[in-house]
């Protein structure tokens, strides 16, 4: 079964410099009906506004994850760490017993936009932890790459989660195919760019869905795409 959700059907979150986007409920965004997909619990696509950015605030117990589409964004977090994210990279924060941190839009001249994904972790109370990794746009071009998974399991290259869920992503080519394997009964598919499809339902830009009880799916492009695939526990 696919249930799918429209990128036009989101929530929205507008202010003078922020427009964000939002998948399931979240903020001042409610709607009983998308409270997530199993573990993943946050989906927001977000468009930030050059030399702005949110400054410094909290978390705790959420896998946070950052795939940036276009521009640079900067992190830095009470841990220490200061780190830049751009284009083909993932971030994971770890916020565990509690962290702050600030996401800022590293120019002054271009808007920076990003998506991330709240994942509940599979322990509470760990210590907070970041890590990062970039992948070669060549292997995205040709497979899916695993960009994540729980770090019992996880690929070398790839980020470690402190979850019971693993993430993929591709793009492909106009009139390119692409089949993947499903692993878990709940899966998140979400459209980055371009215009693809997945049977007999057309997906565009922002524009996601939870794929259940199902083995495999295709993939094919109708223009050049990138997507993200979300594998996922039963919510814990």
């Amino acid at each position: 079964m696919i249930r799918f959700r429209p990128a036009t059907e989101r929530g929205q979150t507008r202010t003078a410099w922020l427009d964000s986007r939002h998948s399931f409920s979240f903020g001042g965004y409610y709607d009983p009906e998308q409270m997530g997909c199993g573990a993943l619990r946050v989906l927001n696509e977000d468009w930030v506004a050059p030399g702005q950015g949110f400054a410094e605030h909290g978390h705790a117990n959420m896998e946070i994850l950052t795939w940036v589409i276009d521009g640079v964004l900067r992190h830095r977090d009470s841990t220490g760490i200061q780190d830049e994210i751009r284009p083909g990279m993932l971030q994971r924060m770890s916020a565990g017993y509690g962290i702050r941190h600030s996401e800022m839009n590293a120019s002054s001249r271009q808007p920076v936009h990003f998506l991330q994904l709240w994942i509940q972790p599979d322990r509470v109370n760990i210590a907070p932890s970041y890590a990062q990794a970039r992948f070669d746009d060549a292997a995205l071009a040709v497979d899916w790459v695993c960009i994540a998974a729980p770090a019992s399991r996880v690929a070398e290259g790839s980020v470690a989660l402190h979850a019971t869920a693993s993430l993929h992503a591709t793009r492909l080519a106009a009139g390119r195919q692409r089949q993947y394997t499903l692993h878990s009964p709940r899966t998140w598919l979400q459209a980055v760019r371009g215009r693809f499809a997945v049977g007999d339902q057309q997906f565009s830009a922002g524009d996601g869905a939870a794929l259940e009880q199902q083995d495999s799916l295709v993939v094919e492009a109708q223009e050049a795409s990138e997507l993200l695939l979300i594998e996922l526990a039963e919510v814990l």
